[in-house]
């Protein structure tokens, strides 16, 4: 409120001013960053492990929403934290209270409630998912190390690529019950299948419901026969040899952003991706969407990580669903499987 004219402030002694100063600059001082900006509020935190597109664009999504404290990771000296940075200084325009900090050492990351990994080689162009599997396996199981060391309760959101090789390996590394690793996949090529049938129907997105099960790569299998437009079955809507180009853009749906691209993979539905994963568990939501999980006999499936619908609440995957697949469908899936089991045996655990 303004005043006119200006109205005369009334001093205050000097050591009540000084005294006032003092616990004024130190409480904002505490609510941002000590030194490097490891002290943080009390609120809940999340941990992001890389800071590169996909990273950062999560963690920029994540301080957004003003529910956590975002702790950004990566080995690159001064990178996450400049990042980190600028999402803060962005916090006065778009009102979010969040403290966000980047860092270089894990031990900032402690006690995080939900830690996601995103850190590793990115594709290039020509390059499939299983040829990162060799040159990943490596850094994930650093990184899990110190998860497990310095957030022992968390749930791990696993979004490094081999997808589903790379889930089993923090699995098996971690010691985490299995509703503690869960890794971001059918809900990305669910998306991408859903953007394809909504252009080419020219329709809402949210009209249309859709399912892609299994690996996230050649091998995934979106489920054509239960997808519907606003209750209408697909099949009533489109050819089938539409429906088909449409299923084969969405295994290729990867591969055609690197292509695009040249320098690197996709980062935006990615992100908004392992957004809605988080919000789901974060604000127990328990919400259904298809995920990457270690299955103990579902689906016929044993001791691999495949992408199945799951229930996602506050103790991470809450319950797996599982629904009635057609003949083909149920082949789909177990040469999945199969695909996971072999990137597995490469890897040697």
């Amino acid at each position: 409120m303004f005043f006119w004219p200006p109205q005369q402030a009334v001093p205050l002694p000097t050591a009540y001013s000084a005294a006032y100063n003092t616990m004024r600059v130190d409480s904002i001082f505490s609510k941002t960053m000590k030194g490097q900006g490891k002290d943080m509020s009390s609120r809940t935190k999340i941990s992001v492990i890389g800071a590169g597109f996909v990273g950062s664009t999560l963690a920029q999504r994540l301080v957004e929403r003003d529910y956590a404290d975002i702790v950004m990771f990566d080995i690159i000296p001064n990178m996450p934290q400049g990042k980190a940075l600028d999402m803060l200084e962005a916090g006065p325009i778009l009102g979010y209270d969040s403290q966000i900090i980047g860092t270089n050492d894990y031990a900032d990351t402690a006690n995080s409630s939900i830690v996601v990994i995103t850190s590793g080689f990115p594709r290039k162009p020509g390059m499939s998912r299983d040829d990162l599997v060799k040159k990943n396996q490596e850094v994930i199981t650093q990184v899990t190390e110190q998860v497990v060391r310095y957030s022992p309760d968390s749930i791990i959101i696993m979004v490094t690529n081999p997808l589903d090789a790379m889930a089993q390996l923090a699995y098996k590394i971690s010691g985490f019950p299995r509703n503690r690793v869960v890794g971001m996949a059918g809900v990305l090529d669910t998306a991408r299948f859903r953007t394809f049938i909504a252009r080419e129907l020219n329709v809402s997105v949210r009209d249309v419901q859709a399912y892609v099960l299994g690996g996230h790569g050649d091998t995934m299998v979106p489920l054509a026969r239960m997808s519907t437009v606003a209750g209408v079955p697909l099949a009533q809507l489109l050819p089938p040899e539409r429906i088909e180009q449409i299923v084969q853009r969405t295994r290729d749906g990867g591969a055609e952003i690197v292509k695009l691209l040249g320098t690197g993979s996709a980062y935006f539905a990615p992100s908004a991706s392992i957004l809605q994963m988080v919000e789901s568990i974060m604000l127990d939501k328990k919400m259904i969407m298809p995920c990457a999980v270690y299955l103990e006999g579902e689906y016929g499936i044993n001791g691999l990580f495949v992408g199945v619908p799951v229930k996602l609440g506050a103790g991470g995957v809450e319950q797996i669903i599982q629904i009635d697949l057609d003949e083909n469908e149920q082949a789909q899936l177990q040469r999945s499987a199969d695909a996971v089991q072999e990137l597995i045996k490469v890897m040697g655990i």
